[in-house]
């Protein structure tokens, strides 16, 4: 399952983004948030998809926040998430195959909806490439948390 969220700063794009994965038919359940409340904080809503991500490990997620940077600190503190930014294809190709990641982490404030969707269907049609090195990459990641 892919989990959607964003904070306050990301509600728009993350409207956008579920109305372009509808249309592409893709599955998902978006947390929230629904409206701008600026009493809202990333931390809550990475927490919300993170725990959610977990509970399988064909589970994706997609966060938004202004930066972006926020969402992606605090996703990446819980063991066995894999959260990273892309601001292009390529980085959302490289992260998947190479670092297994399985939370996709974008900007509200630098990053549009082309771009995103652009963005969102490399991370999703991009497989991990199970090479040694990688593998052994990320169990060092896991060994130090």
């Amino acid at each position: 399952m892919l989990y959607l969220g964003s904070d306050h700063n990301g509600v728009y794009l993350k409207k956008k983004i579920g109305e372009f994965l509808s249309t592409e038919k893709i599955e998902f359940e978006d947390l929230g948030a629904n409206e701008v409340n600026i009493t809202d904080d990333y931390p809550d809503i990475a927490q919300k998809i993170s725990q959610k991500v977990l509970e399988n490990e064909e589970n994706r997620g997609i966060l938004i926040c202004k930066s972006g940077q926020g969402v992606c600190i605090a996703s990446n503190r819980f063991k066995n998430i894999r959260a990273g930014q892309a601001f292009n294809e390529e980085m959302a190709e490289t992260g998947r195959n190479d670092d297994d990641l399985n939370i996709l982490c974008l900007s509200s404030q630098w990053q549009n909806e082309e771009q995103s969707k652009k963005i969102i269907k490399k991370f999703l049609e991009t497989k991990f490439n199970q090479q040694e090195k990688f593998i052994r990459r990320i169990n060092k990641l896991d060994k130090r948390l």
